[in-house]
């Protein structure tokens, strides 16, 4: 009997946790995490491969009201060049409050074609979780879903029943990917993003927005993986803070983001980083394409 298989949007505004949902569903740490907007910048696939067949989700962008440089434009439209073409949509909100940015992606979704998911994460965090029957009310008198969960992608709380409904809408189709991947991009992407995930972690207020990793040499010998990252900056004032007193910094984020890429490729790794200021990037449009802002 053939299974299920297509592809799965997740939309939200920023710090929704879809991040984190893509890492609980696949179970490997792919899509970076940080507290701060804007974390994620690329349509990241993740694959999951269960009993009744294969779903393909697809991380995007948290869509947001800024609009203040290019790159910020270019974020939302991928996250709203992603919606199209795929067989189901997952709308994923912060169960704790509905904002005006939540409204943007209630908007979306409404001109969707296909199955759609209202979901609801950080239940955890809720102090009366009866709040959720006026939210669901409101959201679904709006937008005629096809299902409604609720679930924690951080503690792991509610991610069957996601699985169960984004297979039960699904079409019936093979595989599109081989069982034992768990993704499209390939390991410079992955080790790219292990890297700017430490900077936004280890950096403060607006130096991670204007900053970007692209992977220089990534060469796989029989003793270990030997990659060297360029970290982009957008001036001479951020790159000294990357870099910090002494090196400190920079040497903090290579080893965090060593060990990070260590154990998402199951080998030992050799990195070095430097650092380079590229003025005004996050507003030139050619930028953005070589540095694969794209959908």
């Amino acid at each position: 009997m053939t299974g299920r298989c297509g592809y799965v949007a997740l939309l939200g505004r920023p710090n929704v946790g879809k991040s984190t949902l893509l890492n609980a569903l696949v179970g490997e740490h792919l899509a970076i995490v940080t507290h701060k907007a804007q974390t994620t910048r690329h349509r990241i696939t993740g694959i999951v491969n269960r009993d009744q067949g294969q779903a393909i989700f697809v991380d995007t962008p948290g869509l947001h009201r800024r609009r203040d440089h290019a790159l910020n434009r270019r974020l939302n439209r991928i996250a709203s060049d992603t919606r199209r073409g795929v067989d189901v949509t997952v709308m994923l909100l912060d169960a704790s409050r509905l904002t005006d940015e939540d409204r943007m992606v209630l908007d979306l979704v409404k001109k969707q074609d296909g199955p759609k998911i209202l979901a609801f994460n950080k239940i955890d965090q809720l102090d009366d979780r009866t709040v959720l029957l006026g939210q669901t009310a409101e959201l679904t008198a709006e937008v005629d879903f096809d299902a409604v969960v609720y679930l924690s992608a951080r503690r792991g709380d509610g991610l069957d029943d996601l699985i169960d409904e984004v297979f039960r809408a699904l079409p019936e189709g093979e595989p599109v990917f081989e069982p034992g991947l768990f993704t499209d991009r390939s390991e410079r992407f992955l080790a790219a993003e292990m890297i700017r995930e430490q900077l936004m972690l280890q950096l403060h207020q607006e130096i991670p927005y204007g900053l970007t990793v692209q992977i220089e040499q990534f060469d796989r010998s029989a003793r270990r993986v030997e990659i060297k990252g360029l970290i982009l900056v957008a001036s001479n004032r951020h790159k000294g803070m990357v870099i910090g007193r002494q090196g400190q910094v920079l040497k903090r984020v290579g080893s965090r983001a060593r060990h990070r890429i260590a154990e998402l490729l199951g080998e030992r790794v050799h990195l070095e980083l430097h650092v380079k200021v590229r003025d005004g990037w996050v507003d030139d449009e050619g930028a953005l394409d070589e540095f694969g802002y794209s959908s």
